[in-house]
């Protein structure tokens, strides 16, 4: 597994014609405010105690440092350059992908062909990527897909050579009392939790703890869990091309800069409902349901509560009504309505969302984050049938309209063409359309 470290901050100093080694440079949209999060941090700034993910206001006074917007059109690109040097070596079917700076390849029947070791063939993988983009790069080698993970994650980012490798005796000779447990790939601090509510810390002690246990607290999960700790994976990259998943959707997600009233979310809830039927009519699907989750943040008071439920070892706390579920100092209040029949129609699924909204949310607290999907996603060629008393000229007409707008969008931008809601002041869409993944895009 080759991952590109500190990708963004290195592509911003590569830019720059700086060295992303030695530059002190984070990635972060700093007209947001003080608490923005630093996208990236640079390796030197982390040599100096910068932490990963911090906010702004979080760096040490006295830093001389460079802050860059972020520019993640700029970022895809540089991604793809790298891909398209993974391809002078193995073919796409034998990568995979992980995220825009990580990917694993399989290199065992390539080895032969070049004559070498898999470490060789990595060191040669990596230094090419260094020298065709200056973008530094940690290589992780493993017998399987999660031990090349945990050698990136753990062993190659400590090593003066960036470069880690793990069998599964290595890996139990040397990380089974490895800590915290939270540094392996897929064991976040709520599964740390849980665990340590069995006394289970590290990876030792789960390979050698009872399962039954295990299998009554994390269900299925727990075999995953016992195999990690093992070190063994049996997914190969081969499986992962050839699964399918049964059911489709299209999700839309928003994490507000400033909390919404209950008439404010509505808007923006109305922005995503009509930005994800587009996408519909452009993919030539159609959905069969739509469902909405509505966040809030709690109040102190609720925080205190919610710190005494985990402190005697609850991992979640139920606050208030209609199923709020309180998590990392928010809860949400959820729902979903079936479309029927099944449609694309833009007045169809807005008209759901609106009812949605109003039976899930809140009325009497600000609105944090709403994130808004469509189920059930399947082509409009796949035997759908319209409803008996739809008005078919009625729905052509709106199709034709969705189909003109998105082709206005593409050519001229997507704020060439907006809506007399994208303008009123609670409204986000004109904001996110300059964005990748809710980051600028640099454009």
């Amino acid at each position: 597994m080759i991952d590109l470290k500190s990708f963004y901050a290195s592509v911003e100093c590569v830019a720059r014609g700086l060295d992303p080694m030695t530059t002190d440079l984070v990635v972060a949209d700093a007209t947001r405010s003080s608490k923005t999060i630093c996208l990236a941090v640079s390796p030197s700034l982390k040599a100096k105690g910068v932490r990963n993910r911090c906010r702004l206001f979080e760096i040490p006074e006295g830093l001389d440092y460079i802050i860059a917007p972020p520019r993640m059109r700029l970022y895809m690109e540089r991604s793809a350059d790298i891909y398209s040097v993974y391809l002078r070596y193995v073919s796409p079917d034998d990568m995979h992908v992980y995220s825009i700076d990580e990917a694993f390849i399989d290199v065992t029947g390539y080895l032969g062909l070049y004559g070498c070791t898999a470490r060789e063939l990595g060191e040669r993988i990596r230094e090419d990527v260094v020298r065709t983009t200056g973008i530094p790069a940690t290589c992780g080698l493993g017998t399987n897909l999660y031990l090349a993970k945990v050698a990136l994650d753990i062993t190659a980012k400590h090593s003066p050579d960036f470069f880690g490798v793990l069998d599964e005796q290595s890996y139990r000779d040397t990380l089974w009392t490895h800590r915290p447990i939270t540094d392996f790939w897929r064991i976040g601090p709520g599964y740390a939790r849980r665990l340590a509510e069995l006394g289970i810390h590290t990876m030792g002690q789960l390979a050698v703890y009872p399962q039954e246990p295990l299998y009554r607290m994390f269900g299925v999960d727990a075999e995953i869990l016992i195999d990690h700790a093992w070190g063994r994976e049996p997914v190969t990259i081969a499986d992962i091309k050839a699964y399918r998943s049964k059911d489709k959707s299209l999700s839309s997600g928003q994490v507000l800069g400033c909390d919404k009233d209950h008439a404010g979310g509505l808007v923006v809830a109305k922005e995503m409902a009509d930005d994800l039927a587009l996408k519909l009519v452009e993919q030539g699907l159609v959905a069969t349901g739509v469902s909405l989750m509505v966040g809030y943040r709690l109040t102190p008071g609720e925080k205190d509560e919610l710190r005494r439920q985990m402190t005697a070892g609850a991992a979640e706390g139920r606050v208030g009504e209609h199923g709020m579920r309180a998590r990392w100092g928010e809860f949400s209040t959820a729902g979903s309505e079936r479309l029927e029949p099944p449609t694309n129609s833009r007045a169809e699924i807005l008209r759901a969302v609106v009812d949605l909204y109003q039976r899930v949310a809140d009325p009497d607290r600000p609105i944090h984050r709403l994130t808004m999907s469509l189920g059930g996603v399947v082509p409009e060629d796949s035997g759908v049938q319209m409803g008996l008393f739809e008005d078919g000229a009625k729905l052509e007409r709106e199709r034709k309209r969705q189909e003109a707008i998105s082709a206005i969008k593409h050519k001229f931008g997507k704020n060439s063409l907006l809506k007399g809601i994208d303008l009123l002041p609670e409204a986000t869409q004109v904001e996110r359309n300059g964005q990748i993944g809710g980051h600028r895009s640099g454009e």
